[in-house]
């Protein structure tokens, strides 16, 4: 059993104890709760600050809000530890330490936060463009460090790692201020095909989301002993290519008709040019001598 002069040292031990370390633990509690108060304050008025601010991307600013406020929780524990009286620069070498062996064990976790920043650093596409990517297509509404979240045609919520996004081919529907809408109209042999054309033409432009430049172009495509295949292309903005598909085909039905039997159309379908015919993109250009050597 203990004696009474080891009892009154061991009081007095942790009295001593106590009378050092509380002092420290308190303030330590002090500092963690105003640090932890502190940054959320900050992260609320930056957040403010960047609703307001209308130059900034849209989805570079809950990226800045999250980067402040962990900066700032980060550097508010380790002023506490620092104040218990852990020693900061051993456990920086120790979070080093583990965080290499947490990064080699998410290496999938890692490459989609690189691929987040690439993906705000060459801005393929924005908030609100509409992107397809792996099979996959929606309207972005929020692109994270860790993944982007669209919404799709249908209303559904759709979340892509961002690997996925940076892996794979992307096509944005947006971003273009033209979409290419192309038709092929099949009338009778008999029908006055410059005529014809022109009729096309004026009824593709007059659908308000019909694009000026470059014009509304109606030409003889294919012709057989059963019928002429005319092929209407026009230009819309991406926005309305979906109400330019819906009418188009209708407005082209009524304006031949009214130009009488020989003009009705036996079949009208959507199609979509190829990939090989390089010459809508190079419209307009000159060419650039070629020289040798």
């Amino acid at each position: 059993m203990l004696n009474e002069q080891t009892l009154h040292q061991m009081v007095l031990v942790a009295w001593n104890w106590a009378a050092i370390f509380l002092p420290r633990l308190v303030g330590a509690l002090v500092i963690l709760v105003a640090g932890l108060i502190i940054a959320g304050w900050i992260a609320r008025g930056l957040r403010k600050i960047t609703e307001r601010t209308h130059h900034l991307d849209p989805a570079l600013k809950p990226l800045i809000v999250a980067v402040v406020r962990y900066c700032l929780v980060g550097f508010t524990i380790i002023i506490t530890l620092d104040q218990i009286g852990f020693h900061t620069s051993s456990l920086l070498a120790v979070i080093g330490a583990a965080g290499l062996a947490i990064g080699l064990a998410l290496q999938g976790t890692l490459s989609n936060i690189a691929a987040g920043i690439m993906l705000l650093w060459l801005r393929p596409f924005q908030v609100l463009d509409y992107i397809e990517v792996a099979g996959q297509s929606g309207s972005v509404e929020e692109i994270g460090l860790f993944g982007c979240k669209l919404r799709t045609f249908d209303g559904l919520f759709l979340f892509m790692p961002n690997s996925t996004i940076w892996n794979a081919p992307l096509k944005n529907h947006t971003r273009n201020r033209g979409r290419l809408i192309s038709l092929d109209i099949s009338l009778p042999v008999a029908a006055d095909l410059p005529k014809a054309c022109d009729a096309l033409i004026q009824a593709a432009s007059g659908i308000k989301t019909v694009l000026p430049h470059p014009p509304p172009k109606a030409f003889l495509e294919n012709l057989s002993a059963a019928a002429a295949i005319v092929t209407l292309t026009l230009w819309s903005t991406p926005q309305g290519a979906g109400e330019v598909e819906r009418q188009v085909i209708e407005r082209i039905r009524l304006t031949l008709e009214k130009l009488g039997d020989n003009f009705k159309a036996i079949q009208i379908i959507r199609t979509i040019p190829s990939d090989t015919d390089p010459s809508r993109f190079l419209e307009g250009r000159e060419p650039i001598p070629y020289r040798r050597g």
